[in-house]
């Protein structure tokens, strides 16, 4: 099992390139089972969850074209014409959840699907009633047996779908199925996400009809067949805003090539407010500090306010604020899994339910740390990064799920930073 050491205490300078959107990629590669013709899809990173799903679809019978991919470009081309097999099984969707995805595309053009329940992070309950809910609603049949839903239907007919919760997945799910649904679909307090309009970008290039997509509201009109489509995704502004953090810690001078500011406002708000210096360029964000950070209050939101995606790396620039924060939780009620992790580091955080009191250190130091889910991983990376000594952050196969070489692009930034087997 790898693990990343880390030697501390560097200020990093240079230019970083963001890899195209994990979760911008997963919704859009399953969306080629609409179509028996082939899509081409670019940027897509190099990825564990990426691989899992590109197992999933190669197990329902579609054909890979991965040479490209595997030679580092980023493009992939998926032909799903002969689906042979509906069924996601345990194995791969426990892993990820996004698998679970699957379900919405195979039922709108097969009428049937075989999905188990879904697996991922341990970070907290993510219900998938609201999926089944909205399926069903379009006039799929729903049976769950021994760990599996079961899907069916002769055909989807459009319906008005009020989700209780703007669930990215049950968003991106329906709005998959409703495309290939006989009349029209509303899908009301939708999710507002970059990667929701992403998703509509490609559905569309394929001939499909969506509508509103980044609003709360969203509105599409069923077509008889979807073709085959080439489509860009866009950066990943979880992996941006990570990056930015990283310069923001180090006191450094770093250009994050491809951040777009307007998929991260409210965290570049708050990153103001804590003193950091961002400008926008015409290729990305380039951070400024003079290492010196005043703390600040943050509540994490559904889009467009504060991402629960960067909450952890948020608290480890908290963590050596001048000051005290309170970072409060409201989307996944298990997330602050990595403050333990960081007082090992001498962080002074004290967790009081969905609420973390964060006091301002004037240095970490390094410890041997463990990742528990993906972005507590890259949280203590972030906290390697500016804490004295040596860390070692074990278990970073979660790491691998959502970031793209980030030792080689922080050791290129001047960071002193290595992967090594334990």
């Amino acid at each position: 099992m790898d693990k990343i050491v880390i030697q501390g205490g560097r200020r990093l300078h240079g230019e970083v390139s963001v890899s195209g959107s994990k979760n911008a990629a997963l919704p859009i590669l399953i969306s080629s089972l609409l179509t028996g013709e082939p899509c081409s899809y670019q940027d897509i990173p190099k990825l564990a969850d990426i691989r899992t799903t590109l197992r999933l679809l190669v197990g329902l019978g579609a054909r890979v074209d991965r040479d490209a991919w595997n030679d580092g470009s980023g493009d992939l081309t998926i032909q799903a014409g002969r689906i042979t097999n509906f069924e996601a099984s345990y194995d791969l969707v426990k892993t990820m959840r996004a698998s679970f995805l699957v379900i919405g595309p195979l039922v709108a053009r097969f009428g049937e699907a075989r999905v188990s329940t879904p697996g991922g992070c341990a970070i907290g309950a993510r219900p998938i009633d609201i999926h089944l809910k909205g399926l069903e609603a379009l006039g799929a049949s729903i049976e769950q047996s021994h760990g599996y839903i079961e899907a069916r239907a002769t055909k989807l007919r459009g319906a008005k779908i009020y989700l209780d919760f703007p669930s990215v997945g049950a968003t991106e799910n329906l709005m998959m199925a409703a495309a290939l649904a006989e009349g029209i679909t509303v899908i009301e307090n939708a999710a507002k996400e970059p990667e929701i309009e992403d998703l509509a970008a490609a559905l569309n290039a394929m001939g499909a009809n969506v509508d509103g997509a980044g609003s709360d509201i969203i509105i599409i009109e069923g077509v008889e067949r979807l073709h085959g489509v080439t489509h860009r995704v866009i950066p990943d502004r979880i992996e941006a805003g990570s990056f930015v953090i990283a310069a923001a810690l180090t006191g450094g001078d770093v250009l994050v090539k491809g951040a777009r500011p307007g998929h991260l406002d409210s965290f570049l708000i708050k990153l103001k407010e804590a003193g950091v210096m961002l400008e926008t360029e015409a290729d990305g964000i380039r951070v400024k500090t003079n290492g010196k950070i005043k703390s600040v209050d943050v509540k994490t939101l559904p889009y467009p306010g504060f991402a629960t995606d960067l909450q952890a790396q948020m608290m480890v620039l908290m963590a050596v604020a001048n000051g005290v924060s309170v970072i409060t939780e409201t989307i996944f009620e298990n997330r602050f899994m990595h403050a333990q992790e960081l007082d090992r580091m001498g962080a002074q955080i004290k967790l009081e339910g969905n609420r973390a009191v964060v006091r301002g250190v004037r240095e970490l130091s390094g410890a041997p740390v463990m990742a528990s889910d993906l972005r507590a991983s890259v949280a203590l990376v972030l906290a390697g990064l500016v804490a004295s000594g040596t860390t070692e952050v074990s278990r970073v196969y979660h790491l691998d799920r959502g970031y793209e070489r980030i030792e080689q692009k922080l050791s290129n930034l001047g960071a002193q930073i290595a992967r090594v087997k334990e």
